[in-house]
């Protein structure tokens, strides 16, 4: 059975880390995430030009490093695109835009099999290496390591909901997008906004009454904050920097490096 490292993070207390994967399609990403130490990868379909193909490959080579795929999903992307997303290896589902409890009975039912969802069974599946399973051993793992359910808290109404969301049977995590969030409540980008700080405080102790997983993403540009944030709301699960971000810095810092090769010395070389 594939280890789903958030649920041992969570059972051990610690932080489950993420990366975000978006534009880079290869194996490699996974190897590099699990030589930096990341527990999960976190792979977007919602905003990338990714295929299902492109993240079964990935979810496999990550499941075979011991790293746990979750895949967020476009909006609204309809139950038979989230069967072909959960065969293709994913361990756990990121829902975007979740508004109300009906919307979140529905994605659990998308990701669970019965009687607790629609969720139908296939065999050779990457996440047990295609080898053969029986039925009902099948069954009882996915649904209770391969299956989480993230709810992305990004929009007023979510919030406003968030108590009967989190009462869901079947919802593990809520993971608020702080982006979006922030964009809804007027405050852009305003991390220590008391309109957002108020916005946090509520989530948490909402996923801490329920039981529930409590995550943020899209803060990564301020450590400081998602320090506080583990440490007094209680966040277990942290998205950091998409692969994009990480290039881009890197090679931005690289590229500092080689402009000061040149300091001072071009009129040596006009000589």
């Amino acid at each position: 059975m594939p280890r789903n490292n958030l649920i041992e993070t969570i059972s051990e207390d610690r932080v489950c880390t993420a990366v975000g994967i978006r534009v880079i399609a290869n194996n490699e990403v996974v190897s590099l995430a699990k030589a930096a130490g990341y527990d999960s990868v976190f792979i977007d379909l919602e905003h990338s030009v990714f295929s299902e193909k492109d993240a079964s490959q990935l979810c496999s080579a990550a499941i075979s490093s011991g790293i746990t795929p979750f895949v967020r999903v476009p909006y609204e992307c309809g139950h038979g695109y989230i069967q072909r997303v959960l065969d293709g290896g994913a361990m756990g589902i990121v829902y975007p835009h979740i508004c109300t409890a009906d919307e979140a009975r529905r994605v659990v039912s998308s990701t669970k099999f019965p009687p607790k969802g629609k969720r139908s069974l296939t065999a050779a599946l990457p996440h047990f290496h295609f080898q053969k399973i029986g039925a009902a051993d099948l069954i009882q793992q996915l649904d209770s390591t391969c299956s989480t359910v993230f709810v992305l808290v990004e929009t007023k109404e979510c919030l406003e909901n968030i108590e009967d969301i989190a009462a869901v049977d079947g919802v593990d995590v809520l993971l608020v997008g702080a982006n979006d969030l922030s964009l809804e409540l007027g405050v852009l980008g305003e991390w220590e906004h008391q309109t957002f700080q108020t916005a946090l405080k509520k989530i948490a102790t909402t996923a801490r009454k329920a039981g529930k997983v409590f995550g943020v993403a899209g803060m990564y540009s301020r450590p400081d904050l998602c320090k506080r944030i583990v440490r007094d709301l209680g966040a277990r699960y942290v998205l950091g920097q998409f692969d994009i971000g990480l290039l881009a810095m890197a090679m931005n810092k690289n590229m500092e490096v080689l402009r000061d090769l040149g300091t001072g010395f071009y009129p040596y070389l006009m000589r």
